[in-house]
This record gives structure tokens, sequence and C-alpha cells, in this order.
């Protein structure tokens, strides 16, 4: 990426994932048979026929969705920095009104508007960057687009891509003003051209538009991990990880495994400071309304996060610290430590930090702490703050450390 690029993606670090289409209509069974597996997965793995599928377009209203409540809840309520949205899925819709596929939001249901141009406009008011999922493989609608699990050897792949996914990527990449990030998903076999010609396209239309790693063949501007899968260890390069509230993406009636927020927010706080980014997925439903239970994680979440920007938008990948604290998560930029402490505690005690200290203090409303660094009686280095009446009484704030040094120092354990 280039540095004007990297700069927003490595800011924000928290983003929104949208998944709304047809499959929502569903919502996780077909014909009284409920599906296993993931929602938006529906039509491959109960193998429901193309054109039965595409019925479901006329039952399509959406009446309840509303772009910019959703772009204003992101942004104001939930600390998020960037949004991206499935513009089309597997299943082969397209979320716009596409010149190239009738097969669209826009002529083919009674909700009948664009609403990748709603969001945009959202967005463009709340200041959200905007990026769009694009399935550049598979398309189980279309005769020639790949499909899991399936034989596609038999397949003019390459009238799929000159006939529908180079002109819908054009469009997208024309038709919407400035689009900040592609999100590609699922490469199956594609080969090394096939996808650097995707990445051509894209840089030939929109250079600062940032591409995702599943476009595939390693062609990628950042990584992207597995679904809800965070590394264990900072990595080298940009990174993000791509997650769920519940166990889906596209809305399911039937799943109620939904995360706690205080669970989700220790998920940020680990992907933050091993230097990722947090991409959290919402599944609207068949009227366009997210989940209460959504809402009510993210409210939650998003009060923490808003309190505490400072500790989280900007922050850095750092060393990891020797000791797994169960009481506290870590985040860093140059000559800070932020201390996110989430159980109550005496004192912050950091074994084995051997940075020189100038000052601490409360994020959320600057109160100075007294702080200190020092060796223990085993001769191993210690920083600690000294923490109020009440602060020992609480959770869920933080504490930014001061340090001489431009990064943190953490001694291997020893003795």
């Amino acid at each position: 990426m280039n540095d004007r690029t990297k700069e927003w993606f490595s800011e924000v670090r928290y983003g929104l994932f949208i998944h709304w289409g047809l499959y929502a209509l569903l919502g996780g069974e077909y014909q009284g048979e409920k599906t296993d597996h993931i929602a938006e997965w529906i039509m491959n793995h109960l193998n429901i026929p193309v054109e039965e599928y595409r019925k479901l377009a006329a039952s399509f209203g959406g009446e309840d969705f509303c772009p910019r409540e959703i772009v204003r809840k992101a942004k104001e309520d939930w600390g998020m920095g960037y949004l991206v949205f499935t513009t089309k899925h597997h299943e082969g819709f397209a979320m716009w009104d596409s010149k190239c596929s009738d097969y669209n939001v826009v002529k083919a249901t009674p909700y009948g508007k664009d609403v990748l141009k709603e969001l945009k406009e959202a967005c463009e008011e709340y200041g959200m960057k905007l990026g769009l999922y694009y399935s550049q493989a598979q398309d189980w609608d279309d005769p020639n687009g790949l499909r899991y699990g399936s034989d596609n050897s038999g397949k003019n792949f390459r009238k799929y891509l000159d006939e529908k996914c180079i002109p819908q990527l054009r469009e997208l990449l024309t038709g919407y003003g400035e689009i900040s990030l592609l999100w590609f998903d699922t490469p199956m076999e594609m080969t090394r051209e096939e996808s650097g010609e995707l990445v051509d396209l894209v840089r030939s239309l929109q250079p600062g538009c940032i591409i995702s790693g599943r476009i595939g063949n390693e062609l990628g501007d950042y990584l992207t991990t597995g679904d809800n899968f965070i590394p264990a260890w900072p990595l080298e390069r940009d990174w993000e990880v791509p997650a769920t509230l519940n166990d889906n993406w596209g809305y399911n009636r039937y799943d109620g495994n939904w995360k706690k927020a205080e669970d989700i927010l220790r998920l940020l706080l680990k992907i933050v400071g091993r230097g990722g980014n947090y991409l959290l997925n919402i599944g609207p439903d068949e009227r366009g309304r997210i989940p209460e239970e959504s809402i009510r994680i993210l409210d939650e979440v998003g009060r923490y996060v808003k309190e505490n920007g400072e500790a989280i938008y900007g922050t850095k990948k750092m060393a990891p610290y020797p000791y797994d604290l169960n009481w506290a998560l870590l985040t860093a930029k140059d000559y800070k430590l932020y201390v996110h402490v989430l159980k109550p505690r005496m004192r912050i005690e950091l074994l084995n930090m051997a940075n020189q200290v100038k000052r601490a203090y409360l994020v959320r409303d600057k109160r100075e702490l007294p702080c200190g660094s020092r060796n223990i009686c085993e001769g191993d280095p210690i920083v600690e703050v000294e923490l109020s009446e009440e602060l020992r009484r609480e959770t869920g704030y933080v504490v930014c450390i001061e340090l001489v040094e431009k990064e943190p120092i953490f001694n291997p354990i020893r003795g």
C-alpha cells in the first residue's frame, strides 16, 4: 500500500461488515429444512435450483433498511472508521443497479432502490470509508461462475470474467465515487494472471483503493485471516480479521449463539495490540432490520471504544508481553503504552518491563496517576502505576504510560 492508503487503514483499526442479500429472506431455512452451515451459503449447501432461488427476489422488500442510521451508529455509537458491504455475494445477486445483469436489487425486487447508492451517500455524510465486497470467482447463478464443492471443469470461466465479473467491477469502480477498499472473496482456482488482471483493473480506475488478501495468489495489499481466526502474534504485513457476532454472516433466525460484549472487546484489543484491524459483521434480516442483539453488543463495545479511542485508533503492533495477563490487555503508540484494565486491580504492575517512565494518566479524563520503574528483589525490572481507591473498584478503563523510549521494552523471563 502507498503511504496515504496505509495511513487510513492502520488508523481506523475497527470496521463494520454488512452481509445483506436474498439469503436474508430465508433466514437459514428453505422449504422446512434448516441449514447447519452459514446462512448466506444456503443456496449451495441445500442445493436450491437457480430458477427457484431467483424467485426470492420478488419478495425482497427491505422496507426497514435504513442506510443512514446504520452508518450513523457505526460512526458515532460504535466508533468504527470503515464499512464493507456485500455488493455481490456467491449467490450472484447484485445489490446495486447493475447495467450488465437485471438480476439486481433495483430491477428484480419490490425494494427497487440502489442500496449501494444510499450507503455511499450516508458514508459521505458521516465521513465513513466505504469498502465493497465482491465475490470474484464464485457465482452460483451464472452458469460459468465457480461453485465450491462442485465440478467446475466444464465451465467457461473466462466468459464469466469477461461478461459479468469485470463489467460489474468496472460499474462499481466508476459509478459510486471514491471506493476505499475492494473486499474480494474465495478466489477458488483462479490463476495468478486472472487475479492480477482484476488488481490491474482496480489500480487503473481507483489507484487509492485497497485490495483485500482474498483476491488470491498473494496479490492483496494486506493479509486477510481466516474468518474469526486471530493470529497469536504480530505479523509483518498489515492484516485484518473478518468476524461475526454469532455463528453466521447472513441473517439466520435460529442462530442465538451470540458472543458477549466483553469477549468482543477482548478480541478487538488483542487484534489491535498485535497490529491488525477488526472487521465485525452484522446481518440485517429480510426487512433490513439489524438484529437487536447485534445492536446491544455493538453499543456496549462502542461505549468503551469512544471513551478510549486514543488507545485504539492509530496504534501499532508491539512486541508480545512475556506474561499472560488475565486482568489487562496492552496496546501501543510511539512513546506510549496503553494498559486496558478489564478486571479489578489494586495497582498496575508490569514485570519484566525495562522502560524508563515519564508519567501515567487515565485516558478518559487525562487524570495524572503516580508511576515509576524499579528493579524487584530478584533483579528483574518492573513498571508500576498506583491506582486510586475509586479505580481499584472499577473495570473497563485505560491507563496510558508515557515512555522515555519509543518502544515498550519487555525482557525475557529468566531465573
